[in-house]
């Protein structure tokens, strides 16, 4: 029988329990693989050569706390973006105190990756591997050790710069984020579970990824290259071994690898890289505006046939788009003639501009595109960002809402006029306010641009847009000011 399986070209082998089906041709001994397999190979092979010297491993504790347990009061933990990058039992191993069962002072310890980008010692990483830290070390390649200074960290990108004492460092180049095409090969190097330059492969799954809630300024690199816990900071490196990223989070439901991350495109953390080692800190451009995404109700109730672009729900008073003549309504279609595609996007664009750049900015408003110089300000706080409706909306002929006079300290404190507005006491499950996105407490300033100041101003408004085939409110949601809208049957 034996002989016969071996003339069909098949043998039956058993090692240590399991089976094995082999499939032998007759007179081919070494099978070489295809040449281009080979050179595929290879390329990995220089890719990791190159670039693994320049990853290092960074590990920061931050000061005592008397504690025991897991630090919940630390946002470093508790509520951090990433928290989910790491894994709560992940982070427990690594957060012990002192004695039997880690009880005692703790010094919280964050464990994460960086790359060299100067000879002379300079480290890009994450910012929330180094916020907050009171001691930092740094293992390189060759296992040795020295402690870093923080040149600057700007948490708006998550980007960090690290210094330490060293000279003659392999210093990683700088590839062109803005030509990577979604299919490429990439490879992410870091050190994920304190497993030391790991390299992993994968390609660009897609590229602008934004809307994640992972940090105030996303255009993340999406990537199904293994990216875990530790891998933060590290670098994504395209086939000639050039960064074109920093990995920064994951989406995953257990902690660890389910083949989403993300990275910061290198491109935008050169540039923050490079006013963090001459500034010590981010100056951003402030247009001074509230902005949103449109969907079809909204762009059709504006008279717009695309959803492209970003709406302006709120122009603050002073700012520069107040000053260039921007009003709240107004669709935002290009910025200094690059199509915008949406709220991040915008937010992204002005961001990079410097502080006192004069920019242009098409405007569509009553069916009408026009151009607007805008002296960009600087940015300074965040109470100025991008607001999103929560819901989608549906065709419904009613919206289901119960209303209410707004309450005279809610009104001062927002700063509202004497009936100005109604507010959402209450909504139906079913009903068309609800499906759009109204929220009890929000205050309804306007109704397909007419005023509303009470139940009947309310009422009369409702009746009015009925004989429309979309209906548009003007919201106040905390101190934003948002556009919601649905078709209506």
């Amino acid at each position: 029988m034996t002989r016969g399986l071996f003339r069909s070209g098949l043998i039956l082998a058993t090692a240590m329990g399991f089976f094995c089906l082999v499939l032998l041709t007759p007179g081919i001994t070494s099978a070489q693989p295809p040449v281009a397999l080979k050179q595929l190979d290879d390329a990995f092979v220089q890719v990791a050569q190159k670039v693994t010297p320049s990853v290092v491993n960074i590990s920061s504790t931050r000061k005592d706390e008397a504690a025991s347990g897991i630090p919940e009061s630390d946002p470093f933990f508790k509520n951090h973006p990433f928290k989910e990058f790491f894994g709560d039992e992940w982070m427990k191993k690594f957060r012990k105190g002192p004695g039997p069962g880690g009880g005692g002072p703790l010094r919280p310890a964050a464990m994460g990756s960086g790359v060299i980008v100067s000879a002379d010692g300079l480290i890009l990483t994450n910012a929330h591997v180094v916020k907050d830290a009171h001691e930092i070390k740094v293992n390189l390649s060759d296992k040795s050790s020295y402690d870093a200074k923080v040149i600057g960290t700007d948490t708006e990108s998550d980007i960090a710069v690290i210094k330490i004492d060293a000279k003659g460092l392999p210093a990683a180049q700088f590839g062109d984020s803005s030509k990577m095409r979604v299919g490429e090969i990439v490879l992410a190097v870091g050190n994920p579970f304190g497993l030391n330059r790991t390299v992993t492969s994968g390609i660009v799954s897609a590229t602008g990824r934004t809307n994640m809630g992972l940090i105030d300024y996303e255009d993340f690199i999406q990537t199904d290259a293994a990216i875990n816990p530790g891998n933060s900071g590290g670098p994504l490196v395209n086939i000639s071994g050039d960064i074109i990223g920093i990995n920064t989070a994951i989406a995953s439901r257990s902690g660890g690898y389910q083949g989403v991350g993300f990275a910061i495109p290198s491109n935008s953390a050169k540039l923050i890289m490079d006013d963090l080692i001459r500034d010590g800190k981010v100056r951003r451009g402030l247009l001074g505006v509230n902005i949103q995404d449109l969907n079809e109700s909204l762009a059709k109730s504006f008279g717009r046939g695309k959803s492209d672009g970003a709406l302006v729900s709120q122009v603050i008073e002073g700012s520069p788009a107040e000053k260039a003549g921007i009003k709240s309504g107004d669709i935002l279609v290009k910025f200094n003639g690059e199509p915008i595609q949406g709220a991040a996007h915008l937010k992204n664009l002005v961001g990079k501009e410097k502080p006192g750049a004069t920019t242009k900015l098409s405007v569509f408003r009553d069916n009408k595109t026009f151009d607007v110089s805008v002296s960009i300000g600087e940015k300074t706080a965040k109470a100025v960002g991008s607001a999103q409706p929560t819901a989608e909306a549906t065709t419904s002929n009613e919206l289901g809402v119960e209303i209410e006079p707004v309450p005279q300290p809610a009104a001062e404190k927002l700063g509202l006029k004497e009936g100005q507005g109604v507010r959402v006491k209450d909504l139906a499950g079913d009903g068309a306010g609800s499906r759009m996105g109204l929220r009890p407490g929000d205050i309804i300033l306007e109704m397909d641009g007419a005023p509303v100041g009470d139940s009947e101003g309310f009422r009369k408004a409702l009746s009015n847009a009925k004989k429309n085939q979309v209906i548009r409110l003007k919201v106040q949601r905390g101190e934003q000011r948002i556009f919601l809208a649905t078709p209506l049957g």
